[in-house]
């Protein structure tokens, strides 16, 4: 039986995943595809008698080669949807931090090219990264789905970290705007006969200068040592090398051009720059990934539809995962606590069958491969009543089978006491980090030391790390 390879590194081998209720219909444990009933078994295949007519031999094997090739090439209805041309990048991730009053700001996290993953706050800066060139432009999806569209103006540092600043237009105002021009350009033309009448001056139309002339006379009572940092901030020198991989760009507007030392000088103030950290920032601010790809798939939605029962369903059998690991985490942490105080001593803790008390939690379902497959993940915080002072954070990642029942593919539980040995990870979202049409979770990792992001991929009831960021 051959089964495809699986990479843990981000390289392009595919699995095959299956619908959900597949094998009830298959005749084969891995048949990726239907066998009607009284087709032939590969399993079952046998040698011949040696009586046998060798034509008889000859047509089985032919049979036999054929069904294999059928096994080894055919692919799920999840599979067909979602794969497509491996997209060799570059590839950029970031994470757009909006706020109510529409401003945003872009951090970068990754790069993918060729199928490797970089750090995007540090590939090719020279001296800006490459993930934060002005006019590159960035669509911000959620799950999968496409939420606007964000133009960086220009790059400053907050901290140790790049982020990046520009303009944002969200996917109703883009569609206003389309909707409008398009109605401009179908609007028949109005005669002459039916127009108003309008006061013109001698003359008039044919001494005022083209829009485009206007700005012409600016830079001569502008500062004169603006003037020659301006071709700094538009053209950085990277861009000077014409088989240098290119991200998606755009024109951005007038009112997002950047200063020109944002761009062109290193030694940025910060005193200005917003805060690198989400976790800082008030609960106002929305947090959407948001994508670079000039020849990436189209985005899709990862979400899993379910009804209200099912959801709730669904919450109460992962509340049950989360509280084993709340209390194995407690009788980790005793037993520590034990071993310290007494090394000679056997360690011995108290099994405790109390149900924690979870806070906020937050349930995600996703359907990562197009399969009807559902991906679930758990972030909530929990207490217990013996040690109320102690909170834990908890983030679970489970799949469920034919049965129903779930499986654990992920679990991250740490506490407040401890954050500097085990950070807490926060779900951002689906996101397809590597532009194959599937998706990733996009963690955001929280501890003593910092901030850092990840991305994990899921594979049957484990989670692969594609990306894990250093915490700053």
């Amino acid at each position: 039986m051959v089964q495809p390879g699986v990479s843990a590194l981000g390289k392009k081998n595919s699995t095959t995943v299956f619908p959900r209720k597949s094998f009830s219909d298959t005749f084969w444990p891995f048949w990726p595809g239907k066998v009607n009933s009284g087709a032939l078994s590969l399993i079952c295949m046998a040698d011949a008698p040696s009586d046998r007519s060798t034509l008889y031999r000859k047509l089985r094997r032919i049979v036999t080669v054929a069904s294999l090739a059928l096994a080894v090439t055919q692919l799920s209805p999840g599979q067909a949807s979602r794969r497509g041309t491996v997209d060799k990048g570059p590839r950029a991730l970031g994470l757009i931090e909006l706020a109510a009053n529409g401003k945003a700001h872009l951090i970068p996290i990754t790069i993918m090219y060729d199928g490797r993953f970089y750090d995007a706050g540090a590939y090719k800066a020279a001296p800006v990264p490459m993930a934060l060139e002005s006019g590159t432009v960035y669509e911000a999806v959620k799950s999968g789905v496409s939420q606007g569209l964000f133009t960086v103006a220009g790059a400053a540092h907050a901290g140790p970290n790049w982020v990046g600043e520009g303009t944002w237009k969200s996917a109703e105002q883009l569609a206003a705007a389309a909707a409008k021009k398009e109605a401009l350009q179908t609007k028949p033309a109005e005669p002459e006969s039916d127009r108003p009448p309008v006061l013109r001056r001698s003359g008039s139309e044919k001494s005022n200068p083209p829009e485009t002339a206007k700005p012409a006379p600016a830079p001569a009572s502008s500062t004169p040592t603006a003037e020659p940092a301006a071709p700094a901030a538009t053209a950085p020198p990277e861009q000077e090398d014409p088989n240098q991989p290119v991200l998606k760009r755009g024109k951005p507007s007038a009112e997002a051009q950047p200063p020109a030392k944002s761009v062109a000088s290193s030694a940025i103030p910060t005193a200005s720059a917003k805060p690198a950290n989400p976790a800082a920032t008030s609960g106002s601010i929305r947090l959407i990934p948001a994508i670079s790809d000039a020849d990436g798939p189209e985005p899709s939605s990862y979400m899993f539809s379910t009804k209200p029962e099912e959801e709730q369903q669904f919450r109460k059998k992962i509340l049950a995962l989360a509280g084993d690991e709340v209390r194995a985490r407690d009788r980790q942490l005793a037993a520590e606590t034990i071993a310290a105080s007494a090394p000679t001593r056997t360690a011995r803790t108290t099994i405790t069958r109390q149900q924690p008390t979870f806070e906020n939690p937050q349930l995600r379902i996703f359907d990562l491969s197009s399969s009807n497959e559902p991906v679930l993940v758990l972030t909530t915080s929990a207490r217990l009543q013996q040690h109320p002072e102690r909170e834990y954070f908890v983030t679970l990642v489970a799949r469920e089978d034919l049965n129903g029942e779930l499986h654990k593919a992920f679990s991250n539980v740490t506490d407040s006491q401890h954050l500097d040995v085990l950070p807490r990870m926060e779900l951002i979202d689906a996101v397809d980090a590597d532009g194959d049409g599937r998706g990733e979770l996009l963690f955001r990792q929280v501890s003593d030391a910092g901030r850092a992001f990840s991305i994990y991929r899921v594979i049957g009831d484990q989670l692969y790390p594609l990306f894990e960021g250093t915490p700053q």
